[in-house]
């Protein structure tokens, strides 16, 4: 199989500066011009429908920070602290579920951060079994419940435990296991210990386990690199992710700690993902959509391969048309066509529940437009095509004329054909394409082409 080529200097800096589309339109196209009201209002007509729910859980808490991260966090080891959230947790998913109901069935809950495992075992049991008795929950069987782990404040206790509670898809936040690299994000855990917790969760039952890796950080070198993707390959989990680093201190203080000094540059860059790439596909896991992997057994692996997968604010996933239900500070929800965020600060987040109010602070509501580019937009993501009379069919109008100031834009990202191949068919991502899929997206982006000049994104970019 060809592998993906490297992109010339400006293609690389556009695909590192463009958003990683787990929404249409991205968070940016937020405003406060929606609120509790448009939420209430979108929940209501959801709780008359069928269509399934995944419930996202935001914990924020971190006990030490990581240069790194662009993640909605709070420092703090302060037992007081996390557990008023956890109530106010209580407390939200109490409102939402008056809302709500038991009309439609959760299949999805994910806990995310931060770092959810702030969290004891009895705490989650408390709060899923809130969740059992005030929404209507899948079957265990039917049921993925993950969890993004510290590994450094994760012991085998808490794998059994939440075994026990019905987990079954764990994420590792591996990064890098080069001390050097380790010391320069300020975040250093030991190797003998994550594999110790990888061979314990097995052991546990545990049917998927994710590594999280970052590429781009201060210090990396493809040797360093070269002795991650060792122990990842050594560790064998069913999935693992690469994102890159987007350095925004201006955004993030914390990064303001990284020397630019010590970051690659964009070609070296280059080089640290094309060899993730090369020693996983060697490996035998599948590559899926932007930066992604799972060996073929991997339930995420069959849906890219059967075309079944989506894309949400948690990732890739194999649940099909859930809407989604996000708790906790800044934490988005979407559903029936609305997003919705919560407040971001956790004074104030805390401050409305507590008070017994939704905390909604901004939103969108998708136009018509909005759904037929998000429609393509995801597919690119997933499954690096589109095909225009599919998607015309689902959306009632042909769509060649419509989107052909899109395919000219198409044609001259990539005149020679070199990456991809386009036309009033629709288009297609060739192999040797794969590390442009955020490019190509932007193209049919139409809030970005309003706003001028892609920014800088998100958390890992």
């Amino acid at each position: 199989m060809p592998k993906p080529t490297a992109l010339p200097a400006d293609l690389f800096a556009r695909e590192m500066r463009g958003p990683r589309y787990t929404s249409y339109p991205t968070a940016l196209s937020f405003t406060d011009a929606f609120g509790v009201p448009d939420y209430v209002g979108a929940v209501r007509e959801l709780a008359c429908g069928t269509s399934p729910l995944s419930l996202y859980v935001h914990v924020p808490f971190c006990a030490s920070n990581c240069f790194y991260c662009g993640c909605h966090r709070i420092v703090t080891r302060s037992r007081d602290r996390i557990d008023r959230y956890f109530d106010a947790l209580l407390a939200e998913l109490r409102l939402q579920s008056a809302l709500i109901g038991r009309g439609p069935e959760i299949v999805q809950i994910h806990f995310g951060g931060g770092t959810p495992n702030s969290f004891n075992v009895g705490q989650f049991a408390r709060l899923l079994a809130t969740v059992q008795r005030r929404f209507r929950v899948a079957e265990a069987g039917r049921l993925e419940l993950s969890m993004e782990v510290d590994p450094r404040i994760c012991e085998p206790s808490d794998l059994f435990g939440w075994r026990a509670l019905g987990f079954n898809r764990l994420s590792f936040g591996i990064q890098d296991t080069n001390e050097d690299v380790q010391r320069a994000i300020n975040r250093v855990q030991n190797g003998d210990h994550i594999a110790m917790l990888t061979a314990t969760a097995r052991r546990a039952g545990f049917a998927s386990l994710n590594y999280d890796l970052v590429y781009g950080l201060p210090l990396q070198t493809p040797a360093r690199l070269a002795g991650t993707l060792d122990f990842v390959l050594d560790q064998k989990p069913e999935r693992v992710a690469a994102y890159h680093y987007a350095h925004l201190p201006h955004r993030f203080p914390a990064q303001g700690a990284i020397s630019e000094a010590d970051l690659p540059d964009a070609e070296q860059r280059q080089v640290l993902r094309q060899m993730i790439h090369g020693r996983l596909t060697l490996a035998g896991y599948q590559a899926i959509g932007l930066d992604h992997y799972a060996l073929p057994t991997d339930p995420l692996a069959e849906a890219h391969r059967d075309g079944t997968m989506r894309r949400n604010f948690q990732g890739y996933s194999t649940m099909q048309g859930c809407d989604l239900i996000g708790i906790g500070a800044s934490s988005i929800s979407q559903v029936n066509g609305c997003f919705s965020q919560n407040l971001v600060n956790v004074e104030s987040y805390l401050e409305a529940i507590e008070q017994g109010r939704l905390a909604c602070a901004r939103g969108y509501r998708q136009t018509a437009d909005d759904r037929l580019r998000a429609d393509i937009i995801e597919s690119i993501m997933c499954r690096g095509e589109v095909d225009f009379e599919r998607l015309g069919r689902q959306h009632g109008e042909a769509l060649a004329d419509r989107l052909a100031p899109e395919l000219i834009k198409l044609k001259a990202l990539d005149a020679a054909g070199q990456w991809l191949e386009s036309g009033r068919w629709g288009l297609k991502v060739k192999e040797s394409g794969r590390s442009l899929l955020r490019v190509v997206a932007m193209v049919f982006d139409r809030h970005l082409a309003a706003g001028g000049d892609a920014p800088r994104y998100s958390r890992l970019s």
